[in-house]
């Protein structure tokens, strides 16, 4: 006799993949083509300040299935930069040196090498998710204390004052040098900052009291991601979709 078991079991599973399948067409399909220009990261940039965020939500579920839930639309845009190089760095650690890595990635690429068009992707989850979020969400759930004790507020937003992009890039107290290593900055310079769903909702399970929701407490982080930003589902497998889109990685902290 068949084993029913085994067989309903692989009815499932085909059901599962043809779901699985089936959403990653409707992603392809929504997907955004390449407009002439998309070779120049300032073309890139403006059409990533254009593309759509979704920052009303009321409650996002554990996992994101829908792509009504995250940036897609940015996302493929993002992955259908054909100018370069392009290089994603996994950041993780809120108190390690990922945006001064970054920062002098892009200065390397930028004045050394001459690769004016060269892209930056921070791939954020982990506790350097936090600088992700705006002050007043840091101030509402006390995020400071998710940081063990490093940060009182959310420094990694603030601009050095008198500093400007039309500082000497030979200036080690200006714009481009050590002292200014502000994720507001290098999204200036066209550096993305890519947040990640997962890490959002597992901040959030931390957060939630007796009486409170992880999900509605999600909802309210997402919407208080600093502006630029895109949201994906999860960074981990995202960062599987840049390097098949041709990003170098790298490994921030």
């Amino acid at each position: 006799m068949p084993d029913v078991n085994r067989r309903s079991a692989f009815l499932t599973f085909g059901a599962g993949v043809g779901a699985v399948a089936a959403l990653h067409a409707a992603t392809v399909s929504a997907a955004p083509t390449s407009a002439p220009g998309m070779t120049h990261i300032a073309d890139l940039t403006q059409r990533l300040a254009a593309a759509p965020r979704r920052r009303d939500f009321t409650t996002v579920p554990f996992m994101l299935d829908r792509m009504e839930l995250w940036d897609h639309e940015a996302s493929a845009l993002l992955l259908d930069y054909r100018g370069g190089p392009k290089q994603v760095w996994e950041s993780s650690d809120i108190a390690a040196a990922w945006p001064n890595l970054i920062r002098e990635s892009l200065n390397g690429q930028q004045f050394a090498h001459g690769n004016t068009d060269f892209l930056a992707v921070s791939a954020t989850h982990g506790t350097a998710h936090l600088a992700l979020f705006n002050q007043s969400i840091w101030d509402k759930y006390a995020l400071a204390g998710n940081t063990g004790g490093r940060f009182a507020r959310n420094d990694f937003i603030i601009v050095p004052p008198d500093v400007s992009p039309a500082d000497d890039h030979q200036n080690v107290n200006g714009f481009y040098g050590p002292g200014n290593n502000s994720i507001i900055s290098l999204q200036r310079r066209g550096v993305v900052m890519i947040a990640c769903h997962d890490s959002i909702h597992a901040i959030a399970r931390g957060l939630a009291r007796q009486g409170s929701n992880a999900d509605t407490i999600a909802a309210d982080l997402t919407n208080n991601l600093i502006p630029g930003v895109v949201l994906v589902p999860s960074v981990v497998a995202y960062l599987v979709e840049l390097q098949r889109s041709g990003f170098t990685y790298a490994k921030a902290a």
